[in-house]
C-alpha cells in the first residue's frame, strides 16, 4: 500500500435550523433570542398581497413586538432595493433584520443588514465591503424551495446601471436562524414552484461536480438531490401536498448547505448572465441550459454525475455510462415540469450570445467547473440552445 496523505477539511455550522408545518408562530421568541425585541421585515409586494406579510406582521403585533419593513425588493433585486432598504432601516433603528421571500428578499436582506452596519456605505460599494464592519443580526424565511440563500452570507444583486450581477456580503449577515416553515410554500403556483425547484436541483447537482467537493458538501447534495428529484415533480403537479412541499423545503436547504460549501459551476455563470441581460428568472434561465451544460461538463464529471443519478434513484445503465443516464434522467425531470425554453423566447438574440458567453466566464462560480470552458465551448452552448 502507498503511503496515506490525509485530507483535512474545516466546515462551520451555517445558522440553527427551525423545519416544521407552523413554526412561523415561533418567530418573536426567535428574534428575541438574538438579543434585539424590535424587528424590521424585509420582503416583496408579492407576498404582501398574497397575505403572507400580514400573516407575519399579526404574529409579531400579538407579541407586542415593535417593527418596520421594507417591501419593494423586485424579482431580480438591485442596488437600488438595498439602498433603498438601508435607508429605511437606518430610520428604523436597531432591529433584527427579518428576510421574508425568496431567493430575491433573502439576497437584498444581507446586503440591507449589512449598509446599516456601515452607515456611509452604499451597495455600489459591494467589492469593497467583505471586510466592513458587521451588519445587523438576521432571520431568514424562505416562502419558496430553491435557492437555500438562507445558509449563506452573500447574496447576488443587480448593478443597475452596468447590467451585471455583483455579489455582496459578508460573514456577519450569514443568517443566524433559518426558519423553514412549509405552509408559507403552499399558496406558491406551480411555475414558481418549478423555477425554484430545479434551481436546488441545480445546486445539488453542481455542487457534486464542483472543483471545491468534499465528502461533506456531497452528503448534503446527495439528499438534496434525493428529496428534489423525488418530491418537486409531486409538489409542481399538487401544490396544497404538504407532505411534497416539507420535502421538498427541506431538499432545497440541504442544497443550500452543499453549495455554501462546495460551490457551484458553469450553469449558474451562464443563468447569472442571461438573468442580467434579459431579467429571465433565475430558475427558468438555469432550466435552458441545463442538460447542455452536464453533456459539456460529463468527460471530467464522470463520477459525479453517477452519484446524481444514483441519488436520484435511476436503473443501472446497461452500458454504464452513468452521465448519458443521469442527463436523460435530469431532462425527465425537467421536462415533467413544462420549464425548459430556447434563449429566442427568453427574449436572447444571436448578438447577444458573446456578450451572454463572456459574462459566463467573468461569474467566479464558473471557475468551480469541472470542466473549464473557452468562450467558444460557450457559444457552441448557447447556439444549442438559441
Amino acid at each position: 500500500m502507498g503511503e496515506f496523505t490525509p485530507s483535512y477539511l474545516t466546515i462551520e455550522p451555517t445558522c440553527r435550523i427551525e423545519f416544521g408545518p407552523g413554526r412561523i408562530r415561533h418567530l418573536p421568541a426567535l428574534i428575541a433570542s438574538l438579543g434585539i425585541d424590535r424587528a424590521f421585515l424585509v420582503t416583496d409586494r408579492g407576498l404582501r398581497a398574497a397575505g403572507i406579510v400580514d400573516q407575519v406582521l399579526d404574529i409579531l403585533d400579538a407579541a407586542g413586538m415593535e417593527h418596520g419593513a421594507y417591501d419593494r425588493v423586485g424579482a431580480n433585486p438591485s442596488t437600488t432595493n438595498v439602498d433603498e432598504g438601508a435607508a429605511q432601516a437606518r430610520a428604523f433603528g436597531p432591529a433584527v433584520v427579518v428576510a421574508l421571500g425568496g431567493g430575491s428578499v433573502l439576497d437584498a436582506a444581507k446586503g440591507i443588514s449589512l449598509l446599516v452596519g456601515n452607515a456611509d456605505a452604499a451597495a455600489a460599494d459591494a467589492d469593497t465591503l467583505w471586510d466592513a464592519l458587521d451588519g445587523l443580526p438576521l432571520i431568514a424565511i424562505p416562502t419558496t424551495s430553491g435557492t437555500g440563500a438562507e445558509t449563506n452570507g452573500f447574496g447576488v444583486i443587480e448593478a443597475t446601471e452596468a447590467c451585471h450581477k455583483v455579489y455582496i456580503g459578508h460573514p456577519s449577515v450569514k443568517p443566524r436562524i433559518a426558519l423553514l416553515d412549509p405552509t408559507l410554500t403552499l399558496s406558491l403556483p406551480a411555475r414558481i414552484t418549478a423555477a425554484t425547484g430545479i434551481d436546488a436541483l441545480v445546486h445539488g447537482i453542481e455542487s457534486l461536480a464542483s472543483r471545491g467537493a468534499n465528502p461533506v458538501s456531497a452528503a448534503y447534495a446527495s439528499q438534496a438531490i434525493a428529496l428534489v428529484g423525488q418530491w418537486l415533480p409531486i409538489a409542481h403537479q399538487d401544490g396544497s401536498n404538504l407532505e411534497a412541499r416539507s420535502h421538498l423545503m427541506l431538499g432545497a436547504h440541504l442544497a443550500g448547505q452543499a453549495l455554501t460549501i462546495s460551490g457551484l459551476g458553469l450553469v449558474h455563470g451562464i443563468g447569472h448572465a442571461l438573468t442580467a441581460h434579459t431579467r429571465t428568472p433565475h430558475g427558468i434561465a438555469l432550466a435552458a441550459v441545463l442538460e447542455e451544460v452536464m453533456e459539456f461538463s460529463a468527460p471530467a464529471a464522470q463520477d459525479a454525475f453517477e452519484q446524481v443519478g444514483r441519488a436520484l434513484r435511476l436503473s443501472p445503465p446497461a452500458d454504464g455510462d452513468w452521465a448519458r443516464a443521469t442527463v436523460e434522467g435530469v431532462r425527465e425531470i425537467s421536462g415533467s415540469l413544462c420549464i425548459k425554453q430556447p434563449l429566442r423566447e427568453l427574449g436572447v438574440n444571436r448578438a447577444m450570445l458573446a456578450p451572454l458567453a463572456r459574462g459566463a466566464l467573468a461569474d467566479a462560480v464558473t471557475r468551480n467547473a469541472p470542466r473549464q470552458p473557452t468562450e467558444e465551448e460557450v457559444l457552441k452552448i448557447l447556439d444549442r440552445v438559441f
